[in-house]
């Protein structure tokens, strides 16, 4: 799947600015150089413990296409992303809970902007992690936004996961403070918490390097949500044409509660697939390539022509 020609330089990005509220949202941007983008529009949303550009512009000398906006980009694809209320460049006043549902009215405010900014929608929709659920809530109040929605190491009641698990032993510190600290052994733990050598070392530097420029801290708002809140996403209210997306070895998602979710998705219009070899932070994993296979068929699936 990689060739000679994803070596090229990076697309150029331009860096956007709206608001939610009194809220500074920063919104960055990749497009194909003649501006054309005849794939239509992707909106990549991050998790919980990263902001934007680490997740989707990682720039890793040698590692083709390491920015997912640039592989999109090259298959004619505008691409979008956003950092949320608390996370890197956005708004980080003290008092910012950044929670699953405020991260879905930063995605509505963030969407106003990219609408009217461009002529473009509606988007396919990406999000990863807590990101996955922030883009379901998203897509449950704007349905008529998202073309095709993916969800990648999404987690719906949060039966079977090891990782909430582990996180709910924590639950009380969360809640003490606004936000939790953060540092490159954090991000390594990501990587080596459910399945060690998924990753290269040097993406993974070049990751909790990129995410530590921004910030030292993250804000505990998911990490409370998804201790205590599960579920959060109605599958039924999930109308447009969707994808599961899980990895092999992430602890994240239960394998029976993901297909309980997929059951439920009312538009037989819908994939699950299983990725080989993955474990949480599916963009930042030796098998990225793989994934990137995934999400650009299913982004560029025809419309069934006969529904029957």
């Amino acid at each position: 799947m990689q060739s000679a020609s994803a070596l090229k330089p990076a697309a150029v990005g331009q860096e956007h600015w709206t608001k939610n509220g009194d809220s500074d949202l920063f919104l960055f941007q990749k497009a194909p150089a003649d501006g054309k983008a005849p794939a239509g529009t992707v909106l990549f949303v991050h998790g919980s413990s990263m902001a934007s550009q680490p997740t989707f512009d990682l720039q890793v000398p040698g590692r083709p296409y390491s920015s997912a906006m640039d592989y999109f980009v090259d298959q004619g694809f505008e691409t979008w992303t956003l950092d949320f209320r608390g996370y890197g460049r956005s708004d980080k006043r003290p008092g910012t809970r950044a929670t699953i549902a405020e991260g879905a009215e930063d995605l509505s405010a963030a969407t106003d902007y990219i609408l009217k900014t461009r002529d473009c929608g509606p988007f396919h929709v990406y999000g990863i992690s807590s990101g996955a659920l922030r883009a379901a809530a998203f897509t449950e109040m704007h349905p008529d936004r998202v073309k095709r929605l993916a969800l990648d190491a999404f987690v719906w009641t949060g039966e079977g996961s090891h990782t909430l698990d582990n996180r709910r032993k924590k639950l009380p510190d969360f809640r003490e403070g606004e936000r939790r600290p953060i540092d490159k052994a954090f991000v390594y733990s990501i990587f080596n918490r459910d399945h060690p050598g998924t990753a290269e070392d040097k993406v993974i530097d070049a990751f909790a390097d990129a995410i530590t420029s921004l910030d030292d801290s993250m804000p505990n708002g998911t990490y409370i949500d998804m201790c205590t809140r599960l579920p959060l996403i109605d599958p039924a209210k999930i109308t447009v044409p969707t994808i599961v997306m899980r990895g092999e070895y992430d602890g994240i998602a239960g394998f029976d509660d993901l297909i309980e979710f997929y059951k439920k998705l009312p538009n037989s219009d819908k994939q699950f697939a299983v990725m080989p070899g993955i474990s949480h932070a599916s963009f930042q994993q030796k098998n990225y390539m793989l994934v990137y296979h995934i999400l650009h068929a299913f982004f560029t699936q025809p419309e069934p022509i006969y529904r029957g």
